[in-house]
């Protein structure tokens, strides 16, 4: 159980850091807009609130994520429990097409009877939009390229972000052209981006979940190189998985020669993998021409 995958602590170590602080702005402004939606009763600042509430919740559910994913490996859980962040971005883009369903429905509502926007709406949007900048400046200098859990953190915060600058430029044409219809054309705009965006990563949490293969895995030419290594017969029962976000794992079989020196080629083979594909978890079962194999049912 001794073995563990420090490549990638730093990575791991700045996008809780940035995390945590996104979560702690984020946070702390809707408690603000709260109040001041109730002290000036204004629905809008109450509304903004609830979004920033869903974004907060999003940072939190992925910060915790990464929490429960340090947790190291046991017997019951033999990969530790990185999996997790795999299950939080699965949640949270879940939850950014249900925001962006919620927004449709409520830009249905304010075409059929389009409503006043006063100018102080416009401030609180732009307070808002500042916060989101700071907040995505942050998570885009963490790892949001490969790790799934920032990258759907990250997105609700870019829905928002996209929501206030929908806010303000709907807000100008109401004040200057009196087109009070331009606020649900602008929620409706943000709630498609927003539910594209929620569409692509619950897919590609999924595809993890579902043991897919990582997306720089050409399947058939890693068999073509496999069985290209002098010694190897046939390759069989390979499978390329991800355990999460930048831990690719694979096995397979190899069939090989009797006369081959085994170890060096286990060794040949796991450079060949490693540096190909970056797969450093990688179980390789050498059998002789006469192993008596079992028929396997779900292997390519």
């Amino acid at each position: 159980m001794g073995h563990n995958h420090s490549h990638d602590h730093g990575h791991h170590t700045n996008n809780k850091t940035a995390l945590f602080w996104s979560f702690i702005i984020i946070f702390g402004f809707m408690i603000v807009e709260v109040i001041g939606g109730f002290l000036t009763n204004s629905l809008a600042l109450l509304s903004d609130a609830g979004h920033m509430l869903s974004d907060a919740a999003a940072l939190g559910f992925s910060l915790l994520a990464f929490k429960i994913g340090e947790k190291s490996a046991s017997y019951s859980k033999t990969y530790g429990y990185k999996r997790f962040e795999i299950i939080a971005a699965f949640v949270n883009g879940i939850t950014l097409i249900a925001i962006s369903l919620y927004i449709y429905y409520e830009a249905y509502q304010r075409f059929l009877e389009p409503p006043n926007v006063s100018a102080s709406m416009m401030i609180i949007a732009l307070i808002g939009l500042i916060v989101n900048i700071i907040v995505a400046w942050m998570l885009m200098r963490g790892d949001s390229k490969g790790n799934l859990n920032i990258r759907s953190a990250l997105l609700h915060v870019f829905g928002d972000l996209l929501g206030s600058i929908g806010a303000i430029i709907a807000g100008i044409l109401i004040l200057i052209f009196n087109w009070n219809i331009a606020d649900p054309i602008a929620s409706a705009v943000v709630a498609t981006l927003i539910i594209i965006s929620g569409v692509r990563i619950t897919k590609d949490a999924a595809h993890v979940l579902m043991e897919g293969k990582p997306s720089n895995v050409d399947i058939d030419m890693l068999y073509k190189k496999l069985e290209e290594i002098s010694g190897v017969q046939e390759v069989h029962d390979l499978h390329v998985w991800s355990i999460t976000s930048e831990f690719p794992a694979m096995s397979c079989h190899l069939v090989v020669k009797d006369s081959v020196e085994r170890d060096e080629l286990l060794k040949k083979a796991t450079e060949l993998i490693m540096e190909n594909y970056d797969i450093s978890h990688c179980t390789i079962q050498i059998e002789g021409e006469n192993f008596n194999r079992m028929e396997c049912d779900s292997c390519l």
